[in-house]
Formats: C-alpha cells, sequence, structure tokens
C-alpha cells in the first residue's frame, strides 16, 4: 500500500523513490527558516522565559493538523523554552550546541539505526568503539581502555558502579542475598546524587554511598575518606569502591584525584571519577593539571554534551581494562546475529536500544579540534576568574570558593540587613537580573543559603556580559 492510498499528508514520510521530494524541501525549508529566525536573534530573547503557555491544540488529534497550525503551536514551544543561546543565559551547565552536531542529529534521525547490535547500527557501532578507545587512551587510562555511550552522565556512573559492584563481589548472576556484609563506597558530600540513584538501582540502598567531608573549596578531603573506609569496616560493611568528583555541580571543584587514587589503590577499591561536567578541562594545556590523577581511574565519566557543545544527549562511560564489561556485565541476546570478535554495545551496556550519538560528537571533534576546544575551555575560565575577581571588590558579596574551571558562584551578605533576610536578597538580585538585564543566574541551595551560580559555557558570552552582571549588582545594593 503505498502512501496517497493511506490518505496521510504528502510529507508524512520521505519516499525513498524520491516521488515526494519537493514536499518535503518545503517541510524543511520551513521548520529550517523558523529555527534560524530564532537562533539568529535569540541574544533578544530572555534566556528564560516569563512563562511558558502550552499549545491548545489536542496532543491527540483525530485528523492530521495544518502545517501552519503545526508551526504556531511550534513557535509557542520554543519562546517558553530555556534559550540557551542566549550570551546571558548563564545559569546552568547547558550549552548552545555546536551546529554540526545539530545537523548531525538530523542525519542519525534520518538513519534511525540502533545502537543494540552491530547488524543494526555497522557503521556507527564501530566508530564508537573507536572513538571510545581513543577517549580512553586521551585521559589516559591506557591501551586496554574503552567504553560507550550513554543517555546521561547517571547512567554512566550506573554502569561504571554495577561493573565495580560485580568485580568485588562476583554477583552478577546470583545476587545480593548470599553477601554477609553491606557493599558500600564513598564519595564526598557534594558528589552528584546520581551515585545514590545507581546504589538504590543496584539493591544496595541509598545509604550505601558514605558521605566523605569536604573542604572550604567543596574537595574531598583524602584523611576523612581513610577515616571513613576504616571506620566502614570495623563496622562490619564491605567497601568496593570510591568516587572522585571533577567538576562539582554547583560550585564546580575538583576532588584531590592524586591523593584518592592513591588510597584507592591501597585499599584495593575500585577508582570511578565523575569526571561528567569537568572533564572538558583536559582538553585544555593550561587547565590538564587539574585532572592529574585521573590515570588512576579504573572508570571514568565524561558528558561531551556538556562542556564540548554536543547537543544532547551525549555522555560516555570508560573503562580502564574494557574486557571487564565482557565477563562482568554483559547478557547475551539469542535474538541478535554473532557479531564475531565485535561485542554488541547493546548487551554490555544499562541500554538496549539506543540512539546513535556518536555521528554527533564524531562531527563536533572534527569541526572544532582539540585546539578549538582548549581556546573555548580557557575562554570560559578567563570569564569565570572575571567575575570572581569582581565579587572580590564588593564587600557585600561572598564567594563560594575559588574558581577551578568555569563555574563562580557568589552571593550577597549586605550588613544593612539581617542574616536571615540574605536568602530573600539575593532570590530578588536573581530576578532582577533576569528582567532588567536578560542574564539567567542559577540560585542553587548551598550550604544552607542561596547563591548565585554563574556558569560561562556560551562562547558568544563576553566582557560586556560581566560588566552588565555586575552593574546590576550594584544597582540592586544601593539602597
Amino acid at each position: 500500500m503505498n502512501q496517497p492510498e493511506m490518505q496521510l499528508p504528502a510529507g508524512a514520510f520521505i519516499d525513498p523513490q524520491g516521488g515526494n521530494r519537493a514536499e518535503i524541501e518545503r517541510l524543511v525549508d520551513r521548520f529550517v527558516a523558523h529555527a534560524l529566525d530564532f537562533l539568529t536573534s535569540a541574544a533578544d530573547h530572555p534566556p528564560m522565559p516569563a512563562e511558558s503557555p502550552l499549545p491548545e491544540v489536542p496532543g491527540l488529534p483525530e485528523e492530521p493538523a495544518d502545517i501552519d497550525e503545526i508551526l504556531a503551536g511550534l513557535d509557542l514551544l520554543v519562546r517558553g523554552s530555556m534559550n540557551t543561546a542566549s550570551p546571558g543565559c548563564i545559569g546552568h551547565m547547558d550549552p548552545m550546541p555546536t551546529t554540526i552536531s545539530m545537523l548531525g542529529e538530523f542525519i542519525t534521525a534520518t538513519l534511525n539505526n540502533n545502537m543494540f547490535t552491530l547488524e543494526m547500527s555497522p557503521a556507527f557501532s564501530r566508530l564508537e568503539d573507536r572513538l571510545l578507545r581513543e577517549f580512553g587512551r586521551f585521559f589516559g587510562l591506557g591501551e586496554r581502555s574503552g567504553g560507550m555511550l550513554t543517555g546521561a552522565g547517571g547512567i554512566a556512573n550506573l554502569e561504571a558502579l554495577t561493573v565495580a559492584r560485580n568485580v568485588a563481589f562476583d554477583v552478577q548472576k546470583h545476587g545480593l542475598l548470599g553477601l554477609e556484609r553491606q557493599p558500600v563506597i564513598f564519595a564526598s558530600d557534594v558528589a552528584h546524587m546520581s551515585l545514590q540513584k545507581a546504589t538504590m538501582l543496584l539493591g544496595l540502598g541509598t545509604d550505601a554511598v558514605i558521605p566523605v567531608a569536604s573542604d572550604a573549596d567543596s574537595r574531598m578531603i583524602p584523611e576523612k575518606l581513610e577515616a571513613a573506609i576504616r571506620h566502614a569496616r570495623e563496622a562490619g560493611q564491605a567497601p568496593f569502591a570510591v568516587v572522585a568528583t571533577v567538576g562539582t555541580t554547583t560550585t564546580g571543584n575538583i576532588d584531590p584525584l592524586p591523593e584518592i587514587g592513591r588510597i584507592a589503590r591501597d585499599e584495593q577499591l575500585w577508582f570511578h571519577v565523575d569526571a561528567a561536567y569537568g572533564g572538558g578541562v583536559f582538553f585544555s594545556d593550561a587547565q590538564r593539571w587539574r585532572m592529574d590523577g585521573v590515570e588512576q581511574a579504573d572508570s571514568l565519566t565524561f558528558n561531551p554534551q556538556k562542556w564540548l557543545y554536543v547537543t544532547k544527549t551525549c555522555a560516555m562511560a570508560l573503562f580502564r581494562d574494557y574486557s571487564l564489561l565482557n565477563r562482568y556485565f554483559r547478557i547475551g541476546a539469542s535474538y541478535t546475529r554473532d557479531a564475531g570478535d565485535f561485542i554488541n554495545l547493546g548487551e554490555i551496556g544499562v541500554q538496549g536500544t539506543r540512539h546513535a550519538d556518536v555521528l554527533k560528537l564524531w562531527l563536533t571533534l572534527q569541526q572544532i579540534g582539540r585546539q578549538g576546544f582548549a581556546r573555548l575551555i580557557d575562554h570560559g575560565c578567563e570569564l569565570a576568574e572575571r567575575v570572581a575577581h569582581e565579587a572580590e571588590q564588593r564587600p557585600y558579596l561572598e564567594l563560594a570558593g575559588r574558581p577551578e574551571m568555569n563555574i563562580a558562584v557568589f552571593r550577597g551578605c549586605p550588613d544593612w540587613l539581617p542574616a536571615g533576610a540574605w536568602d530573600d536578597w539575593n532570590t530578588r538580585l536573581q530576578e532582577s537580573l533576569l528582567r532588567d538585564e536578560n542574564i539567567f543566574v542559577s540560585l542553587p541551595l548551598y550550604r544552607g543559603h542561596r547563591w548565585l551560580r554563574v556558569i560561562l559555557l556560551n562562547p558568544y558570552t563576553d566582557d560586556s556580559v560581566i560588566e552588565r552582571l555586575f552593574e546590576r549588582v550594584d544597582a540592586f545594593a544601593t539602597p
């Protein structure tokens, strides 16, 4: 049955014989023009919408909607979304994506391959395998390293900790019931909550993540880690992994990797590095030293969807010894074709059916290159230092700590107000920045108080944005 006999819109599918190419071109042109109209004027739109109304048309219409009605609803959704392309959108770890990664996403969608098996994605599966082996060597994990892309950093953490648990206790077949001691891991008290999700899903419970105290700059204290491991063993628990963070979510700080790696090795514990955000510093010659010690990691999480500007989603789990996935994670699927020496990625990953995110990553790497990423990363770090410097010049502002990457966090502590009113003052300042300057900074709860968090990701954010930011801060602080 051909498409016209089914009474579908002429452009509902692309005719593989080219019969409706003209209709498809018109449709694509309208959507591309719509996107470009918004993106090329993104600086004129607020980084965060004042409201986000939904289209009034039904979500499940009986008959096909007119394309003009569809575009009108689309326009409403676009204008009600966070505007990551705005130079004033400096509050979250969500960058504007590279142009080529957006185009790559379109190509991937047109092919609609499934990363579950080599047969279903013959080119992309091999490209992902090769590229992630390169990433493993790039981060210093060695010639036996490799990994896979995942839908999010939390899934990468889950993958890594699952392998770590199975290596430590050999429970992938028979489960946890025979264990006499509770397995536990260690992470700083400001580590990402995806670790608790992982241990919950692993059947260990959220309490299996033992928090280790961090210092004034939100970095894990190695001596506290040693004490926590000792206390856990004395309490009858079974430590099996340590997680260090490169780029804490709120302040962007980096745990002391050399010391933590040494402790993990001495204690014979799996060493996982969650560099979901901060792993990008490794591309910068000027900043790479901050990740000294990462080469000790048994596994590593990194999200190119953040500081490598790849459109979502794109995260990865890397392993020092890639072969461990075959032994301690793989579950074969009898309905798939044998891939020979190649292991089907869906058999060794949390996800089975998976989008081919590798293309947009590969395209972005080709277009930007390592030196291009170095310049982008250095630019963000320099701007963060500028924000920190400006905050230090104002006695009524307090820094959360020295920036270690492109994140600066500060808050107002005006002495003309009681301390109990400071959170409200910072909340109103955030609202003023958005309303009066089209600048959005986030307002995380950190150490029991509200802080203003600035994340310098957008390549079009420059000194003029920082100047406007602090001009508004000064105006707001004027009694």
